[in-house]
This record gives C-alpha cells, structure tokens and sequence, in this order.
C-alpha cells in the first residue's frame, strides 16, 4: 500500500511519519541533536546534523515499509532562524535558531520603521527572526553575507539539501510571514523591513503553496517527489483539523494557537499573526522556554521524565510555596521579555527537591495561561493540546487546572510531521485527512488551589 511521508525538524529533534492513504501512521522514527550553544545567548546548528538525523530516519523507517511506494515527502520545520546557502542550495555557515539573542541589537532598526511599515509587520519584534539576525549577519560577516544566493528558512536548507539540482531559493508563506521581513496585509515580502536588514531583495527566496512539488529526491531507494513543505505550526493545526477555538502545542517551546483570524496591524502587537498552511491566519502567543526549561530542570536535579511529571501525584498543588520562571533564555514579549530569566523563588529549608520539580512543571503551565489570556477568552470548548510535552496525563490534568478550561490530547505523535504528509499528498493529487485519534476530554479540577498557583505565580512576577 502507498504511503507519504512527512518529516518535521524540530529544535532538537527530528520525527519522520509515514502514513498511508486512510491517514494511519504506519511506520514513524525520532532522531535526536543537540543544540551548539558557542556562546552565551547563541543558539546554532550545522545543517549537516539535521541531514543525518533525516537520513538515520529514513533508515529506520524503510525497515518498517519494506517495499511500499512512496507517494512524496513533505518537511515542516521550526520557525525562524536563517540560513545562508549558495546557488546549489549548500549552506555556508550554521543555521541560527529562533532562541538565539545575538541580534538583540539590531532590533532597534525595527523600531525605527515609520509606524506604517511597522504595524504591516503585525508581529512582535524578536531577536530570533531571519530579518534581525540577517541584520547580525550583515554587521559581523558581511563576506558571507555577500556569498549567498539567497537565505532560507530550517525546513527550506534541509529541502535543498535534499533535492540535488532543484531551484533552492524557494520557501512558503507559514514561513516567510514569521520573518519579520513579511508585510502582513500585503502578503508579500515588506520593502522597509528587507531595506532595515540591510539586505538586498534579491536574497529572499520566492514564495510557493507549500504544496508545490519543487523536485525529486533519492529516498528509501527510489526517486520520490518532494513538496516545498511548512512551519511547524500550521502544519500542527492542520494535522489536528483545529479551525476554531484554540490549540497549545507543546514541545521545546510552547504556541497557544488561535486559527481563523483576519490580520489587525498593529505598530507594537502583543500576539503574533502568521500564515497558515493554505490561505488564511492564525493568532499564536508564543514562549520559547517549556520543554527546554523542564528539560534543564531534569537535568539539574538528576530526574528522568518519569519520575519528573510523577512529582504530580506525589506532592501538592503549590510545590510548598515554591514558584519557578521558567524564561531561562528569555522571551520575546507579551508573557515575559528578553531580558527575563528563570529560576526559583520562595525556597525554605523545607523544600525538597520534590517541589522544585513540581513548581517547574506549575511554572510552564501558569505561563502557558498568561499566554492563553493574551489571545483573550474566544470561543468555548476543550483547548485541544498537541505535541510531546502533552502526551502524559498528569501534564493533561495539570494544564486543565491551571487554565481553568477543560483540554483534550490530539494523539498524534508528530502532529507537524503529519501535517507535512498531508502537503506531501496534496502536492501529488492525494487527498490525504491524518487519523486523528483524540484522548479524553480532561475537566479541570482544584479550581481554588490552581488559581492560587496562578496568582502566586503572577505575584512572583511581578
């Protein structure tokens, strides 16, 4: 039986799908890489490391096919970063991430668009974004600056690297729309902005569907046609069929996801507004810092993920007055800023370690709610959760708490990875809907307790 494959490159991982036409995944692999941290606030990686992590995927997952056809590839991707390639697509420095902050200071030729030019960007400045750290890129190498055919987006430097002889300077508009080069309303790459990079037109790649099929690739031994693909996002709402409502996709970040919202400018919006996967708009609040943080905090404290989240049955609500930040790497507004850090407070000599890690796991999700309350309250219903921060229970329980809104887990193990297949099919004429086998519905519970937590928390705040 056909299969499509869809493959999502996250910050620090890699998760290949392959699902046949009835949308049933049927085979699936996760390759893990580190992120190179060289200097403090940077945050990089070769794209040699996510090819190898695709292609150990691709290794894993061909065991399981055997001889099934492959119908086309889809990539969804991180959002973000930047990265310089040549004409044949061979990038010629690593990739800079969205956590990265080397280009705080270039923020400022941001700010001094006129206010016009700045309200089209209708997004919240972030050190980040390609457009800003183009602008870095521009000031400290100018020569590699001056090498580039053009500059890609994640998803779109693994694509080129993938497909040998196919125009690389091509991305898709979920992409593009989160660059800060983007003129919102306009839909198109914004003239002021690419002038405030410092950077010539010419450099930023064309914009196709992200279903456009752009060439062919050699994977699992035959020749297979590959898509343009997406950002990560999107991708997750589409695989989950979220029109409406709100969704909260958890993983090394968090995005608490409104879809189907019209474009409001706005010189200095608290929210994000961004492209979907077809023709519309989404309103994310984002936080960089959920599964990164909770990641650190396991490993400061010597705990493995189980015995991590199981501080939630063994202790109770409020870590014993503890209250954890968990902005380790800053933020890029709304919920907390840039120069905002993580970190513990209200220890006493009665706090075990316990209630660090509970504190930790409240401090995510208290928040994810600020996050939610930026979007405002919406339409009602379950908040649907996706991504791996979601999958264990007492996570589902904790954030039905503390949101004080009943949650339901999509059951998708790569819901931006399914997504990608998705664009893959339409790409092929393939009318391809991901089975989405969704979780219980999680009522919230310990109202007076969890809104203690939250207000505890914000008070921590400040």
């Amino acid at each position: 039986m056909t299969v499509v494959l869809g493959a999502d490159l996250g910050t620090s991982g890699l998760k290949l799908a392959a699902l046949d036409l009835d949308g049933v995944v049927v085979a699936e692999s996760e390759v893990g890489y580190p992120v190179a941290r060289p200097r403090p606030g940077w945050a990089q990686t070769e794209v040699a490391v996510w090819r190898r992590a695709l292609d150990d995927a691709l290794t894993a997952v061909a065991a399981l096919l055997g001889d099934r056809p492959v119908a086309a590839l889809g990539i969804s991707g991180q959002m973000h970063g930047a990265v310089l390639v040549d004409r044949s697509g061979a990038a010629l420095a690593p990739a800079l991430l969205w956590p990265d902050q080397r280009a705080t200071a270039e923020l400022y030729r941001w700010r001094e668009l006129s206010e016009p030019d700045r309200a089209a960007l209708a997004n919240p400045l972030a050190a980040g974004m390609t457009g800003p750290l183009l602008a870095w890129l521009g000031v400290h190498h100018p020569e590699l600056v001056a090498r580039a055919a053009t500059v890609l987006l994640p998803k779109d430097a693994v694509r080129a690297a993938l497909v040998p002889g196919a125009d690389p300077a091509v991305t898709d508009r979920s992409d593009a729309s989160a660059t800060l080069l983007w003129d919102v309303p306009g839909d198109r790459w914004s003239t002021a902005a690419t002038a405030a990079a410092g950077v010539d037109p010419a450099l930023l790649p064309a914009v196709l569907p992200g279903s456009a099929v752009v060439g062919t690739a050699r994977v699992l031994g035959r020749g297979v046609p590959v898509v343009v693909g997406g950002a990560d996002t999107p991708l997750a709402l589409l695989a989950a069929g979220t029109r409406t409502g709100v969704q909260v996709n958890l993983g090394s970040g968090v995005q608490v996801i409104r879809p189907g919202v019209a474009p409001r400018p706005a010189a200095d919006p608290v929210v994000h507004c961004y492209a979907d996967a077809g023709d519309g708009w989404y309103a994310m609040a984002a936080l960089q810092n959920a599964g990164t943080a909770w990641a650190w905090v396991c490993e400061v404290l010597v705990l493995d993920w189980p015995t991590f989240v199981a501080t939630l049955t063994t202790t109770r609500p409020g870590a014993g007055g503890v209250v954890f930040s968990p902005f380790l790497t800053g933020e890029r507004g709304g919920v907390a800023g840039p120069t905002d850090r993580g970190g513990w407070t209200g220890l006493s000599a009665d706090t075990t370690r316990a209630d660090l890690a509970r504190a930790a796991l409240e401090g995510v999700a208290c928040a994810v709610a600020a996050a939610l309350d930026l979007l405002g309250p919406g339409a009602g219903g379950p908040v649907v959760l996706t991504g791996g921060g979601a999958r264990d229970a007492g996570v589902q329980q904790l954030l039905a708490d503390v949101l004080a809104r009943p949650v339901q887990h999509v059951q998708v193990r790569s819901a931006s990875a399914a997504g990608a297949a998705v664009l893959a099919a339409r790409g092929v004429g393939l009318d391809l809907v991901p089975a989405r086998a969704a979780g219980p519905v999680v009522e919230p519970g310990r109202a007076a307790e969890s809104g203690a937590v939250r207000a505890r928390w914000a008070a921590a705040r400040g």
